[in-house]
């Protein structure tokens, strides 16, 4: 067994543990040693001043220094800093967390206590951050990311070599297995996800006094985290990674909007101020030109080495160069996905991926994007790819042909898809023709956009309500507007013109199949056992005969109350 799967099985052993000893430096120690730094510096200068005897400038340290109360006001700040030094030591001794099989807990502070828990069935995802400065003191941090608002649960700081077992064996309660189930076969499989683990064992011993073998295999461990790959190549199978290159990162940022206004302030702006005279009108303009070459650089940065891989925890998102970050996605976790291309990237068949989940990371993504940003941009293939490990189930042969027509299709009869009448072209006189719909027995897919190309998918299990609105135009056009409800999120999951009795139908089959697929679905055990297997297109059918009942002029929802 290895020391990362043995130190994750203490860490969930359901008693309190606390964490990094680095913890107190790395969450407010840092600053303290850069006022510390600053206050040396203005000393010194003022002992060189004084030694050599040069003009001395009137700043506060050269004042007391002349005033001979230099030495009071250094005892003073020493006093100060082991004040502080004991808070933090007293704060990371008070700050603790816990992992049972049902819930993760953290408490801490001193004078005002706090404690979070977080349910394990209610998990979204486990993020692993892991940044620059944290990196050379071989720590992480360990987020736990809760379906509710303001949820999520964070162990800051872990021993990186830890933090990725101690994920898998977190993710293998929320599945539904029991401790001792984890045992087994937790070894092998901690020991392919987790680079390097595994790999101090055997080094030489470190006796009491030699600092050369623990200095040397310190400098080994970090180094070999830093040179390690972002994603194991054994964490996966090959087949499942998607990767961005370089060169379409590059691209994909070329050709934003972003891009375009920089370019226009640059080639058009700037010549008819200089044209003018009126360099007044640069003033404000400067600093957002310098920030944009940063906001370049960490966008390319941020986003090297970024992979989306299947693992057996679930989907797997890792990106970064300097600081690193990844997360997996359980099964079951995400409420909505939206295929986007937008205009410019349309010659280069380019494509980003954003999907709805019931609670976010609070780092940001790939590319500096929100977390919700599945794929930053990507070819058709990589989306088939993709979406076929976020919707496994709805990804089949039939489903892909369906998938290509969603993204590309414009709309033609017999394509697949439900298309919006002729008459509704007056409300969208552009985009008319590929708005329409798609479903079948496991997601409903929503087709719109002529200029940016939207293709929205639901997954039926995770429908919370549907509705179905009517206005005055659409009264008189005959069409309605119909929205899936799912969490709050950046996916819009409604579709406008419709025909009225097609949306109907619509509204009443989709209501059966909420309610059906709610009642099969494991996804918040995913590896707990299966019940029996639930005849689902009979039960469906006859609940679309009971079911059905009459529509409402202007408005009807139909609401689940169970919402996971």
């Amino acid at each position: 067994m290895t020391q990362a799967v043995r130190a994750a099985e203490q860490l969930t052993d359901g008693n309190w543990h606390r964490l990094h000893p680095a913890t107190p430096l790395l969450k407010g120690g840092i600053a303290l040693l850069a006022i510390a730094g600053a206050i040396i510096a203005n000393l010194r200068e003022a002992l060189i001043e004084s030694f050599f005897g040069g003009p001395r400038e009137e700043d506060p340290v050269s004042l007391l220094y002349r005033n001979g109360l230099l030495g009071w006001a250094l005892l003073i700040a020493l006093a100060f800093v082991l004040l502080f030094v004991l808070g933090f030591y007293v704060s990371w001794r008070m700050h603790e967390f816990r992992v049972t099989e049902d819930v993760v807990e953290v408490r801490s502070g001193i004078l005002f206590r706090t404690h979070r828990k977080g349910r394990l069935d209610r998990v979204q995802g486990i993020n692993i951050m892991r940044p620059l400065v944290p990196r050379l003191f071989g720590a992480a941090k360990l987020e736990v990311n809760v379906a509710e608002q303001n949820a999520n649960v964070q162990l800051s700081y872990l021993r990186s070599r830890d933090a990725d077992a101690l994920r898998r064996r977190i993710l293998g309660l929320a599945s539904g297995k029991r401790s001792e189930a984890l045992v087994e076969g937790g070894d092998a499989a901690t020991a392919r996800a987790v680079p390097g683990a595994g790999a101090g064992e055997g080094l030489p011993p470190v006796h009491p006094g030699d600092s050369g073998p623990a200095a040397a295999r310190l400098i080994e461990e970090r180094a070999r985290e830093f040179l390690a790959p972002e994603l194991d190549p054994d964490a996966a199978p090959p087949e499942s990674v998607v990767t961005i290159p370089l060169g379409r990162l590059a691209g994909s940022i070329a050709l934003s909007g972003f891009t375009i206004v920089l370019a226009l302030v640059l080639f058009v702006g700037v010549p008819i101020v200089v044209a003018t005279g009126a360099y007044w009108v640069l003033l404000p303009v400067l600093p957002g030109l310098v920030g944009s070459v940063g906001f370049y650089v960490n966008r390319i940065v941020k986003s090297l080495r970024f992979s989306i891989a299947g693992t057996p925890d679930g989907i797997r998102v890792g990106y970064g160069l300097l600081s690193t970050s990844n997360d997996t996605l359980p099964p079951g976790r995400i409420h909505a996905v939206e295929v986007l291309q937008p205009l410019l990237w349309r010659s280069t068949g380019w494509w980003t991926i954003r999907i709805t989940r019931a609670s976010n990371s609070s780092t940001p993504g790939a590319a500096g994007q929100a977390n919700t940003t599945l794929l930053p941009v990507g070819t058709k293939e990589d989306v088939t790819r993709v979406l076929g490990l976020v919707l496994p189930e709805f990804v089949g042969e039939t489903s892909t042909a369906l998938l290509l027509t969603g993204i590309l299709g414009r709309g033609e009869d017999g394509d697949g898809f439900v298309n919006a009448p002729r008459r509704g072209r007056v409300l969208r006189p552009f985009s008319w023709r590929r708005t329409g719909f798609a479903m079948d027995s496991n997601a409903l897919l929503l087709r719109s956009g002529a200029v940016w190309r939207h293709l929205v998918i639901v997954p039926h299990a995770r429908l919370q309500s549907i509705a179905l609105r009517q206005g005055p135009l659409e009264r008189r056009l005959g069409v309605n507007r119909i929205q899936a409800h799912t969490v709050v999120g950046p996916v819009d999951t409604e579709l406008g013109i419709v025909d009225r009795e097609t949306s109907v139908r619509l509204f009443e089959d989709l209501a059966v199949s909420a309610a059906t697929s709610g009642r099969i679905d494991r996804s918040h055990r995913w590896a707990a056992a299966a019940e029996p297997e639930v005849e689902v297109e009979s039960e469906r059918e006859s609940e679309r005969e009971s079911e059905r009942g009459p529509l409402l002029e202007d408005s009807t929802v139909v609401e689940r109350e169970d919402v996971r």
